[in-house]
């Protein structure tokens, strides 16, 4: 029996109605439900809804779009692969997109990484890092080495052993009873600064905190797992390269391996293409000095199709080569390696290597700054920060009141601008297909935005320099 859909109904209600929406309220009166935005259209940094509406996709439709939407390279070498070949099992099977993307990510590294092992998502890529690094110290005859270190207010995804990693609470303890907590350490968040502290200073402390733990626990610690230079679900907290360096030393000095979450911060959001490459200030990184895993999602397809991988160093590999079944890394999903997905992601590299995109990204990103200057001038925001094409404040928490987050949302909707604070975090990451004068308009609509969810700032700055 068929059962019809009743076109009467607006997308927005038909979705309402026949999916579940991930990271949404539901309240208990329906009608106080915010229907979602039903998008019909993409073209470059714009989303289209089905009214005809057009929205500035600041936040990169979740991190995940680089080269704006319906990309015309991105969607010929899509059409191209569904010539030949749109899926085979990567278990005994292998095709061109997946050697052609590991070869040019190891590469990337200066081979230092590679071996990449490939998924769907971030959490998985987590996961698949998480249970390498255990079986890797069982395998070469440590298995005590068992327990993992993670970052306060970090995020590595919601899938039960990435969240066991994960330290913030409205994704974790809901599922505590699932999970092996792992051991949380000071975050090198530079908003922590006291006094006349540097970045700097607050990454010493940090790095300080951590090697209390190394020391202590060394021979069962496994791993430490980091958000290189910037915690996305902590409200974008920025932090100075030095503790990576740091990180690297102690987990070299107490035999621990290192996992770079770049799930969210790769693909050359922080203005160089890993953010672990600023560890080195424009210089190469030596092979010493990377991560021992390096996990990749989000914007390696340029945001078409899911894709996620782990890049590992060689050893890592090493120890799982035996003729033992029990050693092999037994972990699979069934469209690992997708073609399409693949080839979506050399299109995104070819974009990289073709267009000069990270030296642009510098003009993007002072752009970006002249355009939030407005915003970074009203007295109820402070702690304006940016890497890249990263740019974040935080609104004053008596100033912002009660579900600021899901007011500005809506407000800025209404600008043109889909937008989606993270608390009382106010953040933009565009893709990367914006000029001066997009940027300008951005800035404008965001301030304005700002102004009618918090009212004009006069009478706060004036009660301000009163006291």
């Amino acid at each position: 029996m068929t059962h019809p859909v009743p076109q009467t109904q607006t997308l927005a209600a038909r979705s309402q109605r026949a999916v579940w929406h991930p990271c949404t309220r539901l309240r208990p009166d329906a009608a106080s439900n915010e229907p979602p935005l039903a998008i019909a259209s993409g073209d470059g940094p714009w989303l289209v809804d089905t009214d005809g509406h057009r929205y500035f996709d600041a936040i990169s439709s979740w991190w995940v779009n680089l080269f704006g939407h319906a990309n015309p390279r991105i969607n010929a070498a899509l059409t191209a692969q569904l010539q030949t070949l749109e899926h085979v099992m990567l278990a005994g099977c292998t095709h061109a997109p997946a050697v052609e993307l590991a070869e040019r990510l190891s590469a990337l590294t200066g081979h230092a990484l590679g071996n990449a092992f490939y998924a769907s998502d971030g959490a998985s890529a987590v996961e698949i890092a998480l249970k390498m690094s255990f079986h890797y110290w069982r395998n070469t005859g440590l298995a005590t080495k068992r327990e993992f270190v993670c970052l306060r207010h970090g995020y590595h995804g919601e899938t039960v052993g990435a969240l066991a990693v994960t330290d913030v609470e409205i994704f974790r303890d809901a599922y505590d009873p699932l999970t092996r907590r792992a051991h949380v350490v000071m975050s090198p968040d530079a908003r922590q600064a006291a006094g006349d502290e540097t970045a700097a200073d607050v990454a010493a402390r940090a790095l300080a905190e951590l090697e209390t733990l190394l020391r202590e626990r060394a021979g069962q610690i496994a791993a430490l797992i980091v958000e290189p230079l910037v915690q996305g679900a902590a409200g974008m907290a920025m932090y100075d390269p030095s503790y990576l360096d740091g990180a690297r030393a102690l987990c070299d000095r107490y035999r621990i391996h290192l996992i770079a979450d770049e799930i969210a911060v790769g693909c050359g959001r922080t203005g160089t293409f890993f953010a672990w490459e600023q560890t080195r200030d424009g210089e190469p990184v030596p092979p010493h000095a990377w991560p021992d895993f390096l996990c990749l999602s989000k914007g390696i397809t340029g945001g078409y199709l899911p894709l996620s991988l782990v890049l590992s160093r060689p050893e890592i590999q090493r120890a799982f080569v035996a003729d033992d079944i029990a050693r092999s890394f037994l972990h699979s999903h069934s469209y690992t390696g997708n073609p399409l997905a693949c080839r979506a992601a050399l299109a995104t590299l070819d974009l990289f290597e073709q267009d000069n995109v990270l030296a642009h990204n510098r003009d993007r990103a002072q752009w970006l700054a002249d355009a939030m200057a407005g915003i970074a001038a009203d007295a109820r925001v402070s702690n304006v920060r940016q890497r890249g094409l990263i740019w974040a404040a935080d609104v004053d928490a008596d100033a912002a009141g009660a579900d600021f987050a899901a007011r500005f949302h809506i407000a800025a909707r209404a600008h043109g601008v889909l937008a989606r604070p993270i608390g009382n975090t106010l953040y933009v990451m565009p893709p990367y297909v914006f000029d001066a004068a997009l940027a300008n308009w951005l800035g404008e609509q965001l301030l304005a935005t700002l102004q009618s969810v918090l009212g004009p700032q006069q009478d706060e700055q004036e009660t301000r320099h009163a006291a």
